[in-house]
């Protein structure tokens, strides 16, 4: 009896020790029963299947993975033949949807978002691939995440990575920036010399301006002081005048004192005049400028007697 119930005893073991199942952390598995899901999903940890009757049919990472996707030709809208690639950031948040609602999940994914990169990037025009990298990395993402979302997927990021035109295309652009460069060489060139003449014009007229405004001060200066020689050569006549006036009243006064000592003083004072007259008319008509010199022959000639009368009196004074 032990000889038979030990080895039944040790194939329930076995076959009921088969069914122990360990499901890693960040992994999901899917039970079916008899060919079918009847909802039983394995969690992280330890799990038990019923041998024979349940087994695994899927088990799958929901941590984020990554696909590459491979380089294609797209045209743009402007008919230029362009290659573009690109990496989609993904995981599985329903992972029954993800099996059996696709079959093939990575294939699926890969072709859809080839799909939608092409249909974007005939959207826009050569020059916008390069602008709008941005905004097609938003709509992509958009797109796909709408679309994946019967499956079961969260789409988490899209980048483009390269976008390559085609050689002949590199080549005309190589040629159009080799032109715009020698185009803003060209402007930058007559810029440069358009400043310097400007630069040259301004300095010359302020060095013109510099130098009016010298000559200017130095004519103010000149006028200032031959006003204040003027004004100086006018003060200084005016004071000699005023000594001479001096003198002159002073001489006066003594004429005037000598006259009324001596009757014959008025006579000799007429002779003194006269000879001092005649002394300045000489030295007028000597000089080398032409002068008009008017005089009265009467008062000359009575003058000169009244020399004479003084000169006989002195003489028999005598």
């Amino acid at each position: 009896m032990n000889e038979i119930f030990l080895p039944i005893l040790l194939m329930v073991l076995g076959v009921g020790s088969s069914g122990v199942r360990i499901v890693h952390q960040g992994d999901q598995a899917l039970v079916e029963q008899l060919g079918r899901y009847q909802g039983k999903r394995l969690e992280p940890g330890l799990n038990y299947v019923i041998p024979v009757l349940e087994r695994i049919v899927c088990r799958q990472t929901i941590r984020e993975r990554v696909i590459d996707i491979p380089p294609q030709q797209c045209i743009t809208r402007d008919n230029v033949s362009i290659t573009a690639d690109a990496v989609v950031y993904w995981r599985i948040v329903n992972l029954e949807k993800s099996y059996y609602k696709v079959e093939n999940l990575n294939q699926a994914m890969v072709n859809l978002v080839l799909t939608q990169i092409r249909s974007e990037m005939g959207k826009l025009e050569l020059d916008e691939t390069f602008t709008a990298r941005e905004q097609v990395n938003e709509v992509l993402l958009r797109d796909l995440d709408i679309a994946t979302d019967p499956w079961g997927v969260k789409v988490t990021r899209v980048e483009l990575r390269d976008i390559v035109p085609s050689k002949a295309v590199q080549d005309s652009m190589e040629l159009q920036m080799a032109a715009e460069r020698r185009k803003r060489a060209a402007i930058l060139t007559s810029e440069g010399e358009r400043d310097s003449a400007v630069n040259a014009a301004r300095g010359k007229a302020e060095a013109q301006v510099l130098e009016a405004e010298a000559r200017k001060k130095a004519a103010i200066l000149e006028a200032e002081a031959q006003q204040q020689a003027i004004v100086l050569k006018a003060q200084a006549d005016r004071q000699q005048q005023i000594l001479a006036a001096q003198a002159t009243a002073q001489a006066l006064q003594l004429v005037t004192a000598a006259l009324n000592e001596d009757p014959q003083a008025a006579a000799a004072l007429q002779f003194l005049m006269a000879q001092s007259y005649l002394a300045t008319s000489t030295a007028i008509g000597t000089s080398s400028s032409s002068k008009v010199l008017f005089m009265d022959p009467h008062n000359l000639m009575a003058t000169l007697e009244s020399a004479k009368a003084v000169v006989a009196d002195r003489g028999g004074q005598a």
